[in-house]
């Protein structure tokens, strides 16, 4: 990628490697702070193509400049992630955001059957997003509602997941490789999955791998950001 002054302020596409507990707008301000901080620049846009979770790590694309423009285009690409379900019980947020609420028996399980069930989840399905995610309802994210203990009407949305692969089972854990459209939350991926079991699941691990063409292999994290940039003379 091309940090020079010019290249960052007539528009520069920048992979990033979100560490775990960090907020998208976190690596946003830091990228931000640290271009500002090079350049002398007073601002300088910067802006994400999609959000991940705290919880997740991978790939966040940033977009600078005139590039800002291209946000909603690159949101609207296909998505790969790898993770981890964990199966037997359930959580309010269908991650580990929030403590366990029900446990439910696995013995019941086999190998085939997760095999079998995953096939449920490919193509276009109706799912409900998370009561913890910061879709907008009258106003207010979906989190608000969630932390005051406010009931609230979630509606289904049609999204599209092009494959769903199990690429290791150890029960209670099964590792998966998903590729999906705008739209689509693994979380509710993982919940809609072991309640199709008849138990309970929730998400352990998540990390996004690509979006379209671009691939977290090719990421800097937020530090080694930092070195490289500073690094230029």
């Amino acid at each position: 990628m091309d940090l020079s002054l010019d290249s960052i302020v007539e528009g520069q596409l920048l992979l990033m490697d979100k560490p775990i507990e960090w907020s998208s707008f976190q690596v946003v301000n830091k990228v931000r702070s640290a271009l500002k901080r090079k350049y002398g620049l007073k601002k300088i846009k910067v802006g994400h193509a999609g959000t991940l979770d705290p919880l997740a790590t991978g790939l966040l694309v940033l977009c600078t400049g005139k590039m800002t423009k291209k946000i909603q285009e690159i949101q609207g690409l296909e998505k790969m992630y790898t993770g981890t379900i964990t199966l037997g019980a359930t959580t309010p947020s269908y991650d580990l955001e929030t403590p366990f609420d029900q446990h439910f028996p696995i013995d019941h399980i086999t190998p085939e059957q997760l095999v079998s069930t995953r096939a449920q989840f490919v193509g276009a399905i109706a799912q409900y997003p998370p009561i913890f995610s910061a879709i907008k309802k009258e106003g207010k994210r979906l989190y608000e509602f969630a932390r005051n203990g406010e009931k609230v009407e979630i509606q289904p949305r049609t999204v599209h997941i092009k494959s769903f692969e199990l690429t290791q089972i150890s029960p209670p854990t099964v590792n998966f490789e998903v590729c999906c459209s705008k739209g689509t939350y693994i979380r509710s991926l993982a919940h809609d999955y072991g309640k199709a079991l008849e138990s309970g699941g929730y998400l352990s691990a998540l990390r996004r791998t690509s979006i379209g063409q671009y691939e977290v292999n090719n990421a800097l994290s937020p530090d080694q950001f930092v070195q490289v940039l500073d690094g230029i003379s």
